[in-house]
C-alpha cells in the first residue's frame, strides 16, 4: 500500500472518529440564576428538572447552571439575547409587561404555592398565552412562593403601625398593598434585604416565610407579622430561547417541554412550600417573635377591608389583554382550591 493510501485511509478514519464523536456531544444548557445556592429554585428545582432533562434526552442535554448574574429583572433579556439559554424571575421586577400573572397573587387565595403554581400554569394556557406577554421567549413553567408577610425590625400588631414605614416592596400585588397600607415603599431584589435592614435602609419587608432561613433574615428582622393565609403570593415564571430549542433534534425538544410544563411548576411550588416550612423553624428556633394574626382579630378584620376592590381593580387593568379576565381568575380560585384539598388527604 502506498504512502498516499496510508494517508487517505487515515485521514477518512480520522474524520469517521469526529463525525462520530460530534454526533454524540451532549449539547449543554445553559440555565441562569440570581438568587443564593440555599433558595429552593437552585438547591432543587433546577438541579431536579436538569437530571430530568439528561434522563428524558438520554444524555444528549446537560443542564449548567450559571449563578450571580446580577439583578432579575434583566434575565428575560440575558434569555432573549442568548447570554444563557433558559432562566426565571419575578414578574413583578417588570412593571407594565406581565400584568396577566398577577392573578395568582391577589390576597384571598388561602393555598399553599404548589397549588397556586399549578393553577397559574394551568389558567395561563387556557385563557393567556397568545397575550403576548412571553413573546421572543418560550415558557417552561409558572410557580408562586409561599405566603408573603411582614418581617420587621419593630413588631407590628396593626397597620397604623406600618405606616411611613420604609419597606421593602418587590412589586405586582404587593405595590398596590404597600399604597394602601400608606408604607414608604423601597424597590429592591430579595438578595438585598439583609443588608438593607442590617444598616437601617428599610424598617421591613414583604416576603415568604421562608427567607428567614435562605437569606437569613432571622439574625436583622426579629419580628414576622403572620396574617392568615398570608397578603399575597409572587409570582414568577420558567422560560427558555425558543431559538435554542429549535436547533435540537425534534426529539429532544418535545423530550424537555415534556418534562416542563405542569411538572416543573409543581416541582417548584412544592419546592418554595418546603422551604417556608424550613424557615418558620429557623425563625423559632432563633428566638423571632411571630406574630400570629387570627381569623377574627381587628389586624384581620382590617386587612379585608383594605384590600376591598382589588379583583376588581385588576380585571379593569388587564381588560385589553384579556377581556375573559374574571372567568379566569374564578377558575384559578377552584383550580388551586381543588389541588390543595386533593394533595393533603
Amino acid at each position: 500500500m502506498t504512502k498516499t493510501k496510508l494517508f487517505t485511509k487515515a485521514a477518512i478514519l480520522s474524520l469517521g472518529l469526529a463525525i462520530s464523536g460530534s454526533a454524540f456531544a451532549a449539547t449543554t444548557l445553559h440555565v441562569g440564576t440570581w438568587l443564593p445556592p440555599t433558595n429552593p429554585q437552585n438547591a432543587v428545582v433546577w438541579p431536579t428538572w436538569a437530571k430530568w432533562v439528561e434522563e428524558a434526552t438520554e444524555g444528549r442535554v446537560k443542564v449548567k447552571i450559571e449563578h450571580d448574574l446580577g439583578h432579575p429583572k434583566t434575565m428575560f433579556q440575558l434569555v432573549e439575547d442568548g447570554v444563557v439559554n433558559a432562566g426565571f424571575s419575578y414578574h413583578g421586577y417588570v412593571p407594565g409587561r406581565f400584568k396577566l400573572p398577577q392573578i395568582v397573587e391577589l390576597p384571598g387565595l388561602g393555598v399553599g404555592a404548589e397549588a397556586a403554581s399549578v393553577a397559574l400554569w394551568r389558567v395561563y394556557n387556557k385563557y393567556f398565552m397568545d397575550s403576548g406577554e412571553f413573546v421572543g421567549l418560550t415558557l417552561l413553567g409558572t410557580f408562586t412562593h409561599g405566603p408573603g408577610y411582614i418581617h420587621s425590625i419593630d413588631p407590628i400588631t396593626s397597620f397604623d403601625q406600618i405606616k411611613g414605614k420604609k419597606i421593602r416592596i418587590g412589586g405586582g400585588v404587593q405595590s398596590e398593598l404597600g399604597e394602601r397600607m400608606d408604607v414608604t415603599p423601597v424597590s429592591a431584589p430579595a438578595p438585598d434585604v439583609y443588608q438593607m435592614m442590617q444598616q437601617g435602609v428599610i424598617d421591613g419587608a414583604f416576603l415568604p416565610m421562608g427567607e428567614q432561613k435562605t437569606l437569613r433574615l432571622k439574625e436583622v428582622a426579629p419580628n414576622v407579622t403572620m396574617l392568615p393565609g398570608g397578603m399575597y403570593l409572587g409570582s414568577f415564571s420558567m422560560f427558555i430561547d425558543p431559538y435554542f430549542l429549535e436547533k435540537l433534534d425534534p426529539k429532544d425538544r418535545e423530550a424537555i417541554m415534556n418534562v416542563s410544563g405542569e411538572k416543573l411548576s409543581a416541582l417548584a411550588g412544592r419546592a418554595w412550600d418546603g422551604i417556608d416550612d424550613e424557615g418558620l423553624k429557623a425563625a423559632q428556633e432563633a428566638g423571632v417573635n411571630i406574630i400570629r394574626v387570627k381569623e377574627g382579630d381587628q389586624m384581620a378584620q382590617d386587612f379585608q377591608k383594605l384590600i376591598q376592590g382589588m379583583d376588581e381593580q385588576w380585571i379593569q387593568s388587564v381588560s385589553d389583554r384579556a377581556p375573559n379576565a374574571r372567568q379566569a381568575l374564578k377558575e384559578l380560585r377552584t383550580v388551586a382550591r381543588e389541588y390543595e384539598r386533593e394533595h393533603q388527604e
